[in-house]
This record gives structure tokens, sequence and C-alpha cells, in this order.
């Protein structure tokens, strides 16, 4: 059976996200479909799995919605299902920021092949990570800026830092999808900073269309995957157990530990899922199938 994750967002007003989030409950049931889909007066964040004939089923009956016309995904096809649940939720911002933001002054998209076209000129850009450090541990745009965060509600006060004084520079700015640029670029142009673009359709988007390319190494994906597959054949990082060249991403399945690390197969295996000896013989384990290429 063919498997196919898709990701998308909109930012649109919605004036009744409880009942958005039970008509989207009720249509993944219907088909089948695992995931994890926040709803929001400011729009939809989301993230679907499920056979190839059931997405396209589930996309054309949310386009059929006026909210939802003229949707763009982000579209991986994948072995299994990458949700092992579905969650939908209603939250406050689809995605933390903190801090009021004026959507109308979102940075400008870039096409992945006008960005290529920039950077086979070798103009200048700089290159923002919107992501969390960790995400780029495992894969990045080259020289890109990386910035040291956790959360993304830390962005404001560390790009602000990172980009003093270059107010006038175009800023090219990329995430996994596109949905933390739109909200972040915005906020740059509300602090001044007037020359800002956003990936359009973000990381996948890009390396699904050139790979091998600029984009270097893994995508982090907030599914079961961790480290979502993406047409780059380098790796960027190393196991952190061992030392060896690996892009492979658990969580330490020690329940009271949880933490995330990178981890070849091979320790994945020698301290069953775990980050250290301490953690492989505590007593609270994960029950989950192991990672692997």
């Amino acid at each position: 059976m063919e498997y196919k994750t898709i990701t998308f967002y909109k930012y649109v007003k919605l004036d009744n996200p409880d009942q958005i989030t039970g008509y989207f409950r009720g249509l993944c049931e219907s088909l089948d479909l695992l995931g994890r889909i926040l709803i929001g007066k400011e729009g939809v964040n989301a993230g679907v799995s499920g056979t190839k004939d059931n997405i396209e089923k589930f996309k054309k009956i949310i386009e059929s919605k006026r909210q939802f016309a003229k949707m763009t995904y982000r579209e991986q096809e994948v072995q299994d299902n990458s949700y092992h649940k579905l969650v939908v939720k209603v939250r406050n911002e689809i995605v933390t920021l903190g801090k009021d933001v004026d959507m109308t002054k979102k940075g400008r998209h870039v096409t992945p092949s006008r960005l290529k076209k920039w950077l086979d000129r070798n103009e200048e850009v700089i290159m923002l990570d919107a992501r969390n450090d960790y995400e780029a541990k495992i894969g990045k745009f080259n020289n890109a800026v990386v910035l040291p965060i956790d959360k993304f509600r830390d962005f404001p006060e560390a790009a602000e830092k990172a980009l003093k004084g270059k107010e006038d520079k175009r800023i090219v700015m990329y995430c996994t999808g596109g949905i933390r640029c739109e909200k972040s670029s915005a906020y740059l142009r509300q602090k001044g900073f007037k020359n800002v673009f956003q990936l359009q359709g973000g990381i996948i988007n890009y390396a699904n269309q050139f790979p091998n390319d600029y984009y270097k190494g893994k995508c982090f994906v907030f599914d079961d995957r961790i480290s979502g597959d993406v047409k780059s054949e380098n790796v960027m990082s190393k196991c952190e157990l061992c030392g060896v060249d690996c892009d492979l991403y658990i969580n330490c399945h020690h329940l009271e530990c949880d933490k995330l690390i990178v981890s070849c197969p091979e320790c994945q295996e020698k301290m069953n899922m775990t980050c250290s000896q301490e953690c492989k013989s505590a007593p609270r384990q994960r029950v989950r199938l192991m990672i692997s290429n």
C-alpha cells in the first residue's frame, strides 16, 4: 500500500475554531488519516498522513471550503504512516511567536528556482534559518545563519541580535514548510528590515526540486520520522554516542528522559534506543519500533 504525508497551513481569519476542529477530526477519522492539526482564529497548521488515495480525497474535500480554497501542500511519499495517532486542537497561535504581528507585512515569497539563480550567481543573500538550532543540526542551507534557539518564541530577540546593522540587506528566510517564515518575516519587517523574503514551500519544496544542491542533509520534521527524507545525500551531523556520520534523530526511550539525540542504527540497537547507560537500565521504557535508514 502506498502512503503519503502532507503538511499545509493557511493564515486566514476563522471565527469558529472549535467547530472547524470537529470538522477536521471527523474528516480524518472517516479517511483513516493520522496527524497533528492545530486550529486557531488566525488559521490552520497541519500535517496528516495516510494512503495516497485518501490523502487526495482529503485535499479535494477541504479545498471545497471557502476558507481553505487554493491551499498549497508540501508532499512526501513514505513507506508507512508518519504519525501514530490523530491530534486536533484549538490553539491561540497556530505557531507560537508570542508577539503581535501584522500579517499583511509578511516577506515576499521567492520560488526555489529564483533562489537557486541568486545562489548560482553568488549574489549577496543572507540565508536565515527560522527553525530551532537542533533542527539545523541535521540539515541546512550553505552558510545559513542558524539562531541559538530551541523554541520559536525565542526567534525575535535572537534574530534582531544576529541581524543588527543588516536592516537593508537581502534576507531570505526558510523553515520546514513555510509557516514560521510567514509570521517571522512579518515581524522582521515590522522591526525595520526592508528586504525580507521567505522561501516558498520551505525546505521540502526546495529539496524536492533541487536535491543535492544548496540545501545539505536531512530535514527535521515533527512526526514519527523526526529526520524527514529529502533528496540530499549529504550527512551533516554525527552520532552523539559513537561519533560516526549520522543524521538520524531519536527520543531517548527512557520515559523520564525523552532527550532528543542523533543516534546511528548500531547505537540505537546497542543502547535500546536510549541516550546513556543510566537510561538504558532505567525501568520505565517506551515501546516503539527502532528508527532505521
